[in-house]
């Protein structure tokens, strides 16, 4: 699986997440959506996740997120970067609106 590799090779810093987009599903076969149907989607599946968030004493607290947990983010969040031919975000934890549990 691609995300394995990807996830073993790029861990990022801090309080930071890589996040693959999750692919909108098309509601019918040949449909013709208006453009602003056709944003990108802000749901995404956390790849991996850094160590955390560290205060001025140095004490590092964790993440609430996980490599795997699906999450929503915000339209503007994050970086968007290429990684082995493949299209990722790098987002801070707090641009995470929340986790979606199925």
């Amino acid at each position: 699986m691609a995300s394995t590799s990807v996830a073993t090779t790029f861990i990022p810093l801090h309080d930071r997440i890589l996040v693959r987009r999750l692919k909108r599903a098309k509601l019918f076969a040949g449909d013709h959506y208006p453009d602003s149907a056709k944003e990108k989607p802000q749901e995404g599946e956390v790849i991996s996740v850094g160590k955390g968030k560290s205060n001025d004493e140095g004490k590092v607290f964790p993440l609430d997120v996980k490599a795997g947990d699906k999450i929503l983010f915000g339209k503007y969040s994050g970086t968007e970067i290429k990684l082995d031919g493949q299209e990722f975000l790098i987002m801070r934890e707090e641009e995470v609106l929340g986790i979606v549990k199925k």
